[in-house]
């Protein structure tokens, strides 16, 4: 039917003083609905939770506390296990919903280890990151 998408990714920094918003939002702009998981470092060490189901054209608030650390790792994959956003950062994930703690030898945990993109948020207190399909499609 249609060809995989991969996405490109372009961040802005969301400024709404006063507003009531997401401290680390996503974004869904591909024609495919996608499935979200984020790292990121809670007090002594990483952790990766998941997942958050978007829609295209849809957002959701993945981080709903002010952002405390600089980096924000986001893994992402359409609903048939495609992979849509991937890194160089390997992380733990697991096919239903979860929270892990720790980033290092996931399949021996028993998870799975995926490849999370960081995100450099450049230590601001919101941030949105957009997921978009590659030019041309």
């Amino acid at each position: 039917m249609k060809t995989a998408l991969r996405a490109s990714v372009f961040s802005v920094l969301s400024l709404f003083p006063g507003a009531a918003a997401a401290e680390f939002k996503v974004c869904n702009q591909t024609f495919d609905v996608v499935n979200v998981a984020i790292g990121q470092y809670e007090r002594d060490t990483f952790e990766t939770s998941g997942w958050w189901t978007i829609g295209p054209n849809q957002c959701a608030d993945v981080i709903t506390t002010t952002l405390r650390a600089r980096y924000v790792y986001v893994f992402a994959q359409d609903v048939f296990g495609k992979s849509v956003l991937t890194g160089s950062v390997p992380m733990c994930v697991k096919p239903d919903r979860f929270e892990i703690p720790g980033e290092t030898d996931c399949l021996i945990r028993g998870y799975i280890e995926a490849r999370f993109h960081e995100v450099d948020t450049l230590k601001s207190e919101r941030w949105t990151l957009f997921l978009t399909p590659p030019p041309g499609s």
